[in-house]
């Protein structure tokens, strides 16, 4: 056995941004934390994209900072762009995008984890889990790490990136390391296959970084930030920044041939990566061979800082050799006399497919065991976050033996993205959209705080202030509410005026000046309250539909063997899945009405079977 190094009640593995959340959740909570990584310099480093948000995204932010996570606080502190995407269509698909100064951020999170009580970090590389039990009677009791020392804690969480057996593909090249400059983590997949996790592969990859000075930009499209720039964080009353412009530029049929050309030096096409990459974020190589209808692809020339020159070239991730990549960079309008600071590159890594996780995140192999981020078979910083939020949250109740933070789909973004995870699996790196949440209008990213703060305080997650700023925001909605009920323009009060299409908030302010006064944040909910409060009602009334079946929950040693006329595709997975009730089995892969009728049936006794 190690030596001992400490014991703790919760030990994160890995300090990105699922880490941090985990250990800063779980700190929250009471319960004492080691937060270990590898290198103290990377601590919530954005090894891709320098930016937090975008589309839905910014919601999984709002839905994060609402819950009192880190994210949101550390954007608007360290952002040099701030945009509100998807204006012009409805306040369900308004989403917050920053571009961040990459460095300023990291340092920021890793100041608001070294300041929060209960937490220690520490510089270490976690190489094994260390377990009591056998069978299906295994439990986690610690990690241990290099140089003979062992973190004893009844959970773990684990966040290890995508540095799980990874390998760096540049053209021909291939290199052990989970991003640049940083080894590969071997010893933990070994673990994980050991204690009988399935363990598979996927692919990611990164754009290359140019030097600003040599990029033409009066070639290219400027993209400034909004003139009101909107904060991410519920506490942050209004941004004072000096914004930085991004830059818009094509690729084109020159580049395009290029790449065609080389296709047999570019690791994804000459066999020499076979895991699958995100759909949603294709290297160029993909981009090309998939729309080859297409002559050009937007691109976008994204600072990484405000002390720094690097350009992020956002639209281009791809593993083509050195040599190609400065002709293609070079035959880019703005970028002709461009020098690559840092080539891009694919990684391949190990994950576990979610679906061997409870819908609390932790494996339903090992007891005490949690898994958050990448190793999930997810891609984004938000996604990454969030789940490492709830697992963090959800190791330290466990210790508490209190009822687990389980967020439903009609109660946050947050919910879709853990509910698909561990019911439907994942075939490639996944990432959320808004298109994947039936309810959407019920979670926009403006009423974060109001939906989820208060569960938060309730856990103890979030702070009295926090608490106090989301009452008085909620009072203050209410009395406006009751201001448009009251009064009355023509036989009808104001908010039935509001609900016509035509009529805005600066109508009202016509015919009743003293709303003038009104904050926007306020009236702003107002409106959406009072506009859409038919379509949230369509809603609401789905959702109730939703939660009778999530009444008939499915006990924990539910045999789906017994059910002689249940279809084998179905007890396959439902045995697999574990689905904790009605409405979780309804929505795994390849289960019919049908069966969903024979395991109720089941479950009321009618197959002559008692629950």
């Amino acid at each position: 056995m190690s030596v001992c190094r400490d014991e703790y009640d919760v030990v994160v593995v890995g300090a990105g941004h699922a880490g941090t959340e985990a250990a800063l959740a779980a700190a929250r909570l009471g319960a004492r934390v080691a937060l270990l990584t590898a290198n103290l310099d990377t601590v919530a480093q954005m090894s891709c994209n320098p930016a937090i948000g975008g589309v839905a995204k910014g919601h999984i932010v709002r839905e994060i900072d609402a819950l009192g996570g880190a994210m949101g606080r550390a954007i608007d502190a360290t952002g040099i762009q701030f945009r509100l995407l998807n204006r012009r269509k409805g306040p369900a698909m308004h989403s917050p995008r920053a571009q961040a100064d990459k460095r300023a951020y990291q340092t920021e999170i890793k100041r608001l984890v070294e300041s929060q009580a209960n937490l220690d970090l520490r510089q270490e590389t976690a190489v094994d889990l260390v377990t009591e039990g056998s069978g299906d009677h295994v439990r986690v009791v610690g990690v241990r790490a290099e140089g003979d020392s062992a973190y004893l804690a009844p959970t773990v969480v684990l966040t290890t990136g995508t540095a799980l057996r990874a390998l760096m593909h540049l053209g021909e090249v291939q290199t052990p390391g989970g991003r640049a400059g940083e080894a590969a983590m071997a010893g933990l997949s070994q673990t994980l296959v050991r204690l009988g996790f399935q363990v598979l592969r996927f692919k990611t990859g990164t754009p290359a970084r140019l030097n600003g000075r040599t990029i033409d930009y009066s070639e290219t499209q400027e993209q400034p930030g909004d003139d009101d720039p909107q904060p991410f964080s519920f506490l942050t009353d209004k941004l004072q920044v000096q914004q930085l412009p991004c830059w818009i530029t094509y690729t084109n049929k020159h580049v395009h041939e290029l790449i065609r050309a080389n296709l047999h030096r570019a690791p994804m096409y000459s066999g020499q990566i076979r895991s699958s990459g995100p759909r949603y974020c294709p290297s160029i190589e993909d981009k090309v061979v998939r729309f080859a209808e297409k002559s050009e692809h937007q691109l976008f020339l994204e600072p990484e800082g405000r002390n720094t020159l690097e350009v992020y070239v956002n639209g281009l991730p791809t593993s083509l050799p050195r040599d190609v990549q400065d002709r293609m960079i070079r035959l880019i309008a703005g970028c002709q006399r461009a020098h690559i600071m840092r080539y891009g590159y694919a990684i391949e890594y190990d994950y576990c497919p979610p679906d061997q996780l409870q819908p609390t995140l932790e494996a339903k192999r090992v007891s005490g065991l949690f898994f958050a981020g990448q190793i999930n078979g997810t891609t984004g910083y938000e996604e990454a976050a969030a789940q490492g939020l709830i697992a963090g949250a959800n190791a330290a109740l466990k210790l508490q033996t209190r009822p687990p933070l389980i967020l439903s789909r009609d109660q946050a973004y947050i919910g879709v993205l853990i509910d698909d995870l561990v019911t439907c699996g994942v075939d490639e790196p996944y990432r959320m959209f808004t298109s994947r949440a039936e309810y959407r209008l019920l979670l926009r990213q403006d009423n974060a705080d109001r939906r989820l703060t208060p569960l938060a305080r309730s856990l103890g997650l979030v702070d009295a202030e926090r608490a106090r700023r989301c009452e008085q925001k909620q009072a203050e909605i209410a009395r406006v509410t009751q201001v448009l009920q009251a009064h009355r323009v023509e036989g009808a009060t104001l908010a039935k005026c509001l609900q016509r299409p035509e009529v805005s908030w600066t109508d009202l302010i016509a015919w009743l000046p003293e709303l003038a006064a009104v904050q926007r944040e306020i009236a702003e909910q107002v409106v959406y309250d009072i506009k859409y409060s038919g379509y949230v009602m369509r809603q609401q009334e789905q959702v109730a539909r939703q939660n009778r079946l999530a009444d008939k929950r499915i006990p924990k040693d539910f045999d789906y063997s017994d059910i002689s006329h249940l279809r084998t595709e179905a007890r396959q997975k439902l045995a697999r899945i574990q689905p904790v009730n009605l409405a979780q089995a309804s929505r795994v892969s390849g289960v019919t009405p049908a069966d969903l009728a024979l395991v109720l049936a089941h479950l009321e006794g009618k197959l002559g079977h008692k629950p």
